[in-house]
């Protein structure tokens, strides 16, 4: 399998609304640590906290997460 690097517009969507790292893992339920890690690629999130973050940005997972094979 090749290596996959999952990419995510996290700091856009709360750019957006003015939150900061710690205001969403309050609306989701988790630390700021794990937004900070999910943010800068060192973390990959459940699926849960995956849905939970599209949720709150009120669009899907894929407009917040993408995949970067390589292959484009």
């Amino acid at each position: 399998m090749r290596e996959v690097e999952l990419r995510n517009r996290i700091r856009v969507f709360r750019a957006e609304r003015r939150w900061s790292q710690a205001e969403l893992a309050r609306r989701i339920g988790v630390s700021r640590k794990t937004i900070s890690t999910i943010e800068v690629g060192r973390f990959v999130p459940s699926t849960i906290i995956a849905l939970l973050i599209a949720r709150e940005f009120e669009t899907s997972v894929e407009a917040v997460f993408s995949i970067d094979d390589g292959s484009s």
